[in-house]
């Protein structure tokens, strides 16, 4: 009897020990198929890998492969999915997958990876690879295509990006997430590296162009050459602030002036103003402002850094994004850097301030909509200069309160009770359950099938009465539900 006990442990032992085997597998480090770097157009985007896994019967019918792109960097934190198979699609080893790259690529280093979804699995990264996706790959013009142009001794020229693009020139600055590398020729056949942006304040003689920025990717996206020329001159050009720099909005605009000259062209941070051709320019905005003015026989440019705050300020905290997520239990730690002297914080949420934070910092661990504001008052008194962040903080796939009923009752007012409309989870994103809400005028203020719980985002008018909203819930399964929501303060 002993025997017989012993020999049934062992057989009972053996076979949770075959399917805990049965249930694993290990993806190999996926091979990139002839390229080392992807350099991809609207006429071209096709590429693929290759990897094995093993053991090859350790997948279930339901199994579906995924390959994941990295970031720029070669970083996985924030992978992108660029190809998912269908379920039970890929059986043998080894395996092929063809995917595109997105618009978006744009670095040296990207990396790609292999995941299984039954069992749960993923391989090593592959090899780093340039990837660019090439939005414009056509020559554009600069200086609008004139092919010389003239600074004074101890000034500069701008030579710009001509924007907009037409049928005869396709501006690059038509695609924003585009960057640019500027060159000067040293021969024939070579060129030395100048700077980045959309425009170059040339100080240089010299013949100049502009590529955009595809990296080691070749292109056909580049300008005409236009040859640089310096002449010397005794004037000197400048520009002044009427309200001094730096100053203070609050008192309202300021004006820049120049020096007297035959024509003039502002530009802002790099970019042409568009009608900005007086001796004068009058704003409220901060940045570095340049003027171009010809003076006949040259042309020369001067430019101030117009500060309207008076101080420097940045937020941060450990991955603070414009739209954060927080999963359950969660939180996140926002906090104010700045140079401003005697720097005063306000925090709101959901445009209600949180009246017992006044300090550089929050700690957050409600959804809403967050708004930071640091101001620093005058050494004269008569100022306040402020600088203002803002962000969301919403729920991930793992964070919605387990509630049995639907509520009819919302009250956004900042206290943590009930400031969003909060539904069952069978309600919520990740369920493919469409939300609806339309107010009392038959106006849609949500719809959407990825509902984060939290409704309303932007502030309520309350006038003389509690407002009354109408929602309908219409479940991918199963019935639709339906009601009304008041909104209290």
């Amino acid at each position: 009897m002993k025997n017989f006990t012993l020999i049934h442990i062992i057989a009972f032992f053996l076979f949770i020990f075959s399917n805990t085997v049965q249930g694993q597998i290990v993806i190999t480090k996926p091979n990139l198929v002839r390229f080392t770097q992807a350099c991809a157009s609207d006429s071209f985007n096709s590429y693929s890998v290759t990897f094995s896994f093993s053991p090859d019967t350790g997948i279930s019918a339901s199994n579906q492969f995924i390959l994941e792109l990295s970031d720029a960097d070669g970083s996985f934190a924030n992978a992108e999915v660029v190809y998912t198979s269908g379920e039970g699609e890929i059986v043998t080893t080894p395996a092929t997958i063809t995917f595109a790259v997105p618009e978006t690529v744009s670095g040296e280093s990207y990396k790609v990876r292999v995941k299984s979804t039954s069992p749960s699995a993923t391989s090593s990264g592959s090899n780093a690879f340039p990837a660019y996706y090439k939005l414009q790959d056509s020559p554009f013009t600069i200086n609008n295509l004139v092919e010389t142009a003239n600074f004074c001794s101890g000034g500069s020229y701008l030579l710009t990006i001509d924007d907009p693009g037409d049928e005869n020139n396709d501006s690059p600055l038509q695609y924003p997430s585009l960057t640019y590398n500027w060159f000067r020729e040293t021969s024939a056949t070579t060129k030395e590296f100048v700077a980045n942006g959309a425009s170059l304040a040339v100080s240089t003689p010299g013949k100049y162009f502009v590529e955009t920025n595809y990296g080691t990717c070749t292109s056909n996206s580049y300008s005409n050459r236009v040859t640089v020329y310096e002449i010397s001159t005794g004037v000197v050009v400048t520009v002044n602030s009427s309200l001094g720099n730096p100053y203070c909005m609050s008192d309202g605009p300021t004006t820049l002036t120049s020096t007297e000259g035959d024509a003039y062209q502002w530009s802002k941070d790099g970019e042409l103003i568009d009608g900005a051709t007086e001796q004068t320019y009058t704003t409220n905005d901060s940045g570095e402002y340049s003027v171009n003015v010809d003076l006949g026989s040259c042309t020369t440019s001067a430019s101030i850094l117009l500060d309207n705050s008076g101080f420097s300020s940045s937020i941060d905290g450990v991955d603070l994004d414009e739209d954060n997520v927080l999963e359950d239990d969660d939180s996140l730690l926002a906090t104010i850097t700045t140079d401003a002297t005697n720097p005063s914080y306000a925090w709101y949420r959901n445009d209600v301030q949180l009246s017992d934070e006044t300090s550089n910092s929050l700690e957050i661990d409600e959804f809403g909509s967050y708004r930071a504001v640091v101001s620093q008052p005058s050494s004269t008194g008569g100022c306040i200069a402020s600088n203002e962040f803002v962000f969301t903080v919403s729920g991930g796939d793992d964070y919605f309160p387990d509630v049995a009923e639907i509520p009819n009752i919302v009250s956004p007012n900042g206290d943590g009770i009930n400031d969003t409309w909060i539904i069952p989870k069978e309600y919520v994103a990740g369920t493919n359950t469409e939300v609806l809400i339309i107010s009392a005028q038959g106006k849609t203020v949500l719809q959407t099938t990825d509902y984060l719980n939290n409704w309303p985002e932007d502030a309520i008018n309350f006038e003389n009465v509690n407002p009354v909203y109408y929602y309908i819930i219409t479940p991918s399964q199963g019935s639709v539900r339906k009601g009304s929501i008041t909104v209290i303060k």
